[in-house]
């Protein structure tokens, strides 16, 4: 029986009725380069294929759904990018005012997608605990309502439907690569497939510059972690000292947590475009980027990965896609060609 963590599998089935229709249903592809790596059949879940290009739409339909707008003044969150999307998205759908706060690491692609769904930005600090602070703040002193990135019992369960999907299209799944930051869709998508298959492998994998859900279960605790750029700026931001479920829910569900380099990102996303032919941000390559580099070591099949997103800054796209050098803060990543 699975263990009391404030989100249930009841809680993840009904977000899938909230999220019909909407959110849901996005494609499970084969990918013939990746099964060659992995030694059998690899699955990509193509969350970048949502309405507004990344899976946190689920997370952000599913809170706001609880809200009555003729009694709310408005929701407030912090985000890299791609939850500030989502609850833009879905607060427009409702008729709510949303307010955005991100720090000043979130490249600009990410804040005109969300100011262009009617959402205010607020650009705060370097970082994303000062974004946080910001948002915090609104609904403290301005009554606004929060919705977390990752440690909200609601956007947890909307994540989850990810894993309800995967196990309804194959049921024989054997593994599950996640990207971690907060812990909110490794989280979901964790408890969602392992109280339907207990033997199911998930592994979470993050960048090794400021990955925060990684350091707190080593430490056994949430802990602070200096937030960095990265390709992989989507996983950026600490997961809260005060973390509620999503931390939890990674220590206790997932089987281990990988982390990658710059350079192996780098090369995972030029061979998610020239194999693939998919278009996708750092932080959706990393399962690919610990397989393809040898970090995960050994994976049983059949696997999916989640392609998490494509809100990214195309400029640097291509210049990844062609080999060329990429700057990341004071970091310059030397580039090569595909294959080289």
């Amino acid at each position: 029986m699975m263990q009391d963590f404030g989100v249930t599998l009841e809680d993840i089935k009904s977000a899938r009725a909230v999220i019909r229709g909407h959110a849901d249903a996005t494609p499970l592809i084969p990918s013939p380069f990746l099964s060659q790596h992995a030694g059998g059949e690899f699955l990509l879940k193509l969350e970048n294929m949502q309405p507004i290009g990344a899976f946190k739409i689920r997370g952000a339909m599913t809170a706001i759904a609880q809200l009555d707008p003729s009694k709310v003044k408005g929701v407030a969150c912090c985000s890299t990018g791609n939850h500030g999307r989502g609850v833009a998205y879905a607060a427009r759908e409702r008729g709510i005012k949303a307010i955005i706060c991100m720090s000043s690491l979130v490249p600009k692609v990410k804040v005109d997608g969300i100011k262009a769904l009617g959402a205010e930005v607020r650009i705060i600090g370097t970082s994303q605990d000062d974004a946080w602070q910001e948002a915090e703040r609104l609904c403290r002193e301005e009554g606004y309502i929060d919705v977390s990135p990752f440690d909200d019992r609601f956007v947890i369960a909307g994540q989850g439907t990810i894993g309800l999907e995967l196990l309804a299209a194959r049921p024989d799944l054997a593994t599950i690569l996640v990207p971690v930051s907060g812990g909110g869709l490794a989280g979901g998508i964790a408890l969602a497939a392992k109280s339907l298959n207990p033997d199911i492998k998930v592994i979470g994998i993050s960048m090794d510059r400021g990955a925060a859900m990684h350091a707190s279960i080593h430490a056994g605790e949430p802990v602070d972690v200096e937030e960095v750029a990265s390709l992989a700026d989507s996983l950026g931001g600490g997961i809260g000292l005060d973390n509620a479920y999503s931390f939890a829910l990674c220590r206790d569900l997932l089987d281990d947590v990988l982390l990658v380099t710059e350079e192996e990102i780098y090369k995972a996303m030029q061979a998610l475009y020239y194999e693939d032919r998919i278009i996708a941000e750092g932080a959706c390559v990393v399962g690919i980027a610990a397989m393809m580099s040898g970090k995960l070591k050994t994976i049983e099949t059949p696997a999916a990965a989640i392609i998490t997103g494509r809100n990214l800054d195309m400029d640097m796209f291509t210049r990844i896609v062609n080999g060329e050098d990429v700057t990341l803060g004071t970091t310059r990543i030397n580039g090569s060609p595909y294959g080289q």
